[in-house]
């Protein structure tokens, strides 16, 4: 796979998986309907802070492993292809039927907590730390640098963030409507459980 090729087919992937709702989301969308876009869009910082937190991580951790040890590639690359699949399974078979926001009451606090809370959700999730471990890795070209690579992939995923939750916090009410239909929220999904499943297959043919 050619560096273009890496670039492209991540952000379809990483494009599709932002879009499926999750914890990042019900935060976005109960803020900007409970507390106003302004808090929402202090949350979003905070969230896609987070990720490049977590991105950070694995950048500069794992592309020093990865380009010194045929053996730590192989075993992240079954570890993280095994798991991929898994997740990718378990999605197709079981989907959600819906996908709440809590109704809660407004809360009093600083325009900075809102920031603090969106990132503390993002980095205390440890499923964003395995996400970033396993799908990472397998968009790495031969012969490219690990570490800068997997941070341009972070920021292509930060700005794929950016781009939907803006749209979320500009449009709370209907998204949250669609999202509570069960079709939509199968669909999002099974088509997730696929990506993760191709993905899986394709990191385990793998070869360094």
């Amino acid at each position: 796979m050619t560096l273009v090729q890496s670039l492209l087919a991540f952000t379809g992937a990483a494009g599709l998986l932002t879009l499926t709702p999750g914890l990042d989301t019900a935060l976005i969308l109960r803020t900007a309907a409970v507390e106003g876009p302004k808090r929402a869009a202090l949350a979003m910082i905070g969230i896609l802070a987070g990720c490049f937190v977590w991105g950070g991580l694995v950048a500069l951790g794992l592309g020093a492993v990865l380009q010194a040890s045929t053996m730590a590639f192989n075993i992240l690359k079954w570890a993280g292809a095994a798991y991929l699949v898994w997740l990718g399974v378990g999605l197709i078979l079981r989907p959600r039927e819906t996908f709440e926001v809590a109704e809660t009451p407004a809360m009093t606090c600083s325009d900075t907590a809102w920031m603090r809370r969106g990132f503390l959700s993002n980095v205390l999730n440890p499923k964003m730390g395995v996400f970033y471990v396993s799908f990472l890795p397998q968009f790495l070209p031969a012969g490219v640098p690990a570490a800068p690579f997997m941070l341009l992939l972070t920021t292509i995923h930060v700005l794929l963030g950016v781009l939907w939750l803006t749209l979320l916090i500009a449009a709370t009410q209907p998204i949250a409507r669609v999202l509570k239909r069960t079709a939509v929220v199968r669909w999002l999904d099974r088509a997730t459980g696929g990506v993760f499943i191709a993905f899986g297959l394709r990191l385990a043919l793998e070869r360094r």
